[in-house]
């Protein structure tokens, strides 16, 4: 059973699963939802926890099929959590799984709780995780998207008894906030709990917002490729500022924005052979929020522009290893800030 995250206060107030499966890269909204699920079965008796963090290809896993059939003298009902980092449960690990995942059913004395990275298609379609969804409850946790920040900020002040103003000066006040929290959300969180700790319930000024919201950014490269696709112009030259600022190595920039320059010339040229767009798409292995970027960007890149593109790629590779390129700056990152305004123009909503 699949379950979308702003469902779970609903089903958790209908009655408990005994197995339950969370995956998603966004730490904030992980913990919280797995919070969510201990704090129900809390509630309805589940007094002892343990907990198994997956490491290594010789993890043992009889130690997870033993917890769920041992119990306390002093508990009567538990809950077994299994943590697995990489999101590869490995050999040994599927099969177990799949016990895990036939034991839970109808066991209303452990309540199985998987914590798991963001998975990717093929692993969703594997033995092991279609046993967990067939059996319980999954969740995929996906980040809050940068245009869905702000009102995610508003919702969560509101939560606290706060608010911006109305009306535009409101809306510049969460984008001020969203400007200055870009990609942590769990930074977002702190600084909105500290807003409630500075300020009483009621409105905020845009100035007690940006007296007390600190500049804690968190700027990656994937970060600055979704930016790029999406032709938000003024957000990547912020972003690459951010990068230069926080010492990220100029090579691993210019390899994530040649990597989609080629993958989307590559697309491009299958799609000129003949293949369908989403079959294109997955042999070059783009999905998720990337896949609906390619979509949008596609059509509005000829074959000239990219080919353009991909040599204007060629030569800042040079620059990064500290050759010198005619009509090109010599300093890495101003040859960057080039190659990302000049893709990223070419990707805007026109």
């Amino acid at each position: 059973m699949q379950l979308a995250l702003p469902q779970l206060s609903a089903h958790l107030q209908k009655g408990l699963r005994s197995l339950y499966t969370l995956h998603g890269d966004e730490a904030l909204l992980i913990q919280e939802a797995a919070d969510a699920i201990r704090a129900a079965a809390r509630a309805q008796g589940y007094t002892e926890r343990t907990v198994h963090t997956v490491a290594g290809t010789h993890f043992d896993w009889s130690e997870v099929l033993a917890a769920g059939g041992s119990m306390s003298l002093f508990a009567d009902k538990q809950i077994v959590e299994v943590r697995i980092p990489s999101g590869k449960p490995g050999k040994e690990g599927s099969p177990a799984i799949q016990q895990l995942a036939d034991s839970a059913q109808g066991n209303d004395s452990t309540l199985t709780l998987f914590l798991l990275p963001r998975l990717d298609a093929a692993t969703r379609k594997g033995a092991w995780f279609g046993a967990l969804e067939g059996a319980g409850v999954t969740l995929q946790i996906d980040p809050v998207e940068r245009n869905a920040l702000p009102q995610w900020i508003a919702q969560r002040l509101q939560r606290q008894g706060q608010s911006v103003a109305a009306g535009e000066e409101g809306q510049r006040t969460l984008q001020f906030f969203a400007d200055r929290v870009e990609g942590n959300l769990l930074a977002a969180h702190q600084e909105i709990q500290k807003l409630g700790l500075l300020h009483p319930a009621g409105e905020l000024s845009q100035d007690q917002v940006e007296a007390a919201v600190l500049n804690v950014a968190r700027y990656d490269v994937f970060k600055l490729s979704e930016s790029v696709l999406s032709g938000q112009v003024s957000r990547v030259q912020r972003m690459l500022d951010g990068l230069q600022a926080e010492g990220e190595a100029a090579v691993l920039v210019h390899y994530t924005l040649a990597e989609d320059i080629r993958a989307l010339k590559r697309v491009k040229d299958a799609m000129a052979a003949g293949k369908p767009l989403p079959m294109a798409l997955r042999e070059q292995r783009v999905w998720g929020p990337r896949e609906r970027l390619f979509e949008r960007v596609l059509p509005r890149l000829s074959e000239a522009r990219l080919s353009g593109l991909l040599q204007s790629a060629h030569q800042v590779d040079g620059i990064v290893k500290g050759l010198k390129v005619p009509d090109w700056p010599t300093d890495p990152w101003q040859a960057l800030g080039r190659l990302a305004m000049r893709f990223s123009r070419m990707c805007m909503v026109r």
